[in-house]
C-alpha cells in the first residue's frame, strides 16, 4: 500500500512539474531578452531556490548526476536554439519523439521494459500530438528541425539519467545545470535592457515555472519509470498554447482541440496502466 501511496505522489509531481512547465510559453512571448540571457537569468533564480531547498552544495559527483546536469543544459539550449531556426510547433513536436529514445535507454541502461499500454499510450499520443500541431508544422528550417531531434535525445537521456539516480539526490543535477547556466550566460545578461517587469518575469520563471517544477520533477521521477514520467511530460507542449489562448486570445484550431484531448486520453491510459501494473 505504502508503494501504491507513493506512485500517486509521484504521478501528481509530475502533473504539476508539466502544468509549472507549460507556463513559460506567455512569459518568454512578453520578455524580450535573448535566449540564453532568459535561460542564464531563469537559472540564476532556480539555483537559489535548490540551495535553500538542498541547503548543501554537491561535493562529490558520479556519472548518472553529471550526465544529468550537462544533458539537461544541453537540452535547454538545443530546443532554444532550434525555435530561432524553425518553427516553433516544429521544435515542440521533434524534441517529444524523446519516448522513442528513452524505451531503448532504459532497457538498456534500466532495465526498464515497456509494457504494451506504454506503447499504445505512446501511438496515442504521438496521434495526438500530430493532430495538435498538424496545421503548424512544415519542412521548412532543415538545422533547426535537426536540432530540435536533437534535443529530443538529449532530453530522453536527461530523464533516463535522472531516473538513474532514484536511490540518490537527483535535484543535486539540477543545482549543478542551474549553477553552470547561469556562470556561464551572466554576460548575456549584462547585455540586456533590464527594468522591474522584466526581472519579475525572470523571478516566477525561475523560482516556479522552472525551480519548483524540477524539485516536483526531482521528487516524482524516484518512483515512476522514465517512459511513463516523459508520457506524462507531454502535458507540457499541450498545455502551453492552452496558457497563451486564455490570457492572450491567441486562438485554436479544432484539429488542435482533439489533439490535446487525445494526448491527455493518452497520458491517462499510461498512468492508470502503469498503477494496475504496479498493483499486480
Amino acid at each position: 500500500m505504502d508503494s501504491i501511496s507513493e506512485r500517486r505522489k509521484a504521478v501528481f509531481y509530475l502533473v504539476a512539474a508539466a502544468i509549472l512547465w507549460s507556463t513559460s510559453g506567455f512569459f518568454v512571448k512578453i520578455l524580450d531578452w535573448q535566449p540564453i540571457a532568459i535561460l542564464a537569468g531563469r537559472s540564476l533564480f532556480a539555483s537559489v531556490v535548490f540551495l535553500i531547498y538542498l541547503r548543501r552544495v554537491p561535493t562529490r559527483f558520479n556519472r548518472w548526476q553529471l550526465l544529468a546536469a550537462g544533458a539537461f543544459i544541453l537540452t535547454q539550449f538545443l530546443y532554444i536554439t532550434s525555435i530561432k531556426l524553425t518553427t516553433a510547433a516544429n521544435s515542440i513536436f521533434l524534441q517529444y519523439t524523446a519516448p522513442i529514445y528513452i524505451v531503448l535507454l532504459a532497457f538498456w541502461f534500466l532495465r526498464e521494459k515497456p509494457s504494451r499500454t506504454d506503447w499504445f499510450s505512446m501511438g496515442l499520443i504521438f496521434l495526438g500530438l500530430g493532430l495538435f500541431f498538424g496545421d503548424k508544422l512544415s519542412t521548412d528550417g532543415f538545422y533547426g528541425n535537426l536540432l530540435a531531434v536533437l534535443s529530443g535525445v538529449t532530453s530522453a537521456v536527461m530523464i533516463v539519467a535522472f531516473r538513474a539516480q532514484k536511490n540518490g539526490d537527483p535535484a543535486e543535477s539540477n543545482l549543478i545545470a542551474f549553477l553552470l547556466t547561469a556562470t556561464l550566460g551572466f554576460p548575456f545578461v549584462l547585455q540586456q535592457t533590464w527594468t522591474v517587469n522584466s526581472w519579475l518575469i525572470l523571478a516566477f520563471l525561475g523560482i516556479i515555472q522552472i525551480g519548483l517544477a524540477f524539485i516536483f520533477f526531482s521528487k516524482g521521477i524516484k518512483h515512476i519509470p522514465a517512459l511513463e514520467a516523459n508520457l506524462i511530460g507531454t502535458l507540457e507542449p499541450v498545455l502551453n498554447p492552452i496558457w497563451v489562448f486564455l490570457f492572450y486570445g491567441e486562438s485554436m484550431g479544432r484539429y488542435a482541440f482533439f489533439g490535446g484531448l487525445v494526448v491527455l486520453c493518452g497520458v491517462i491510459l499510461s498512468a492508470v496502466g502503469s498503477a494496475k501494473a504496479a498493483k499486480s
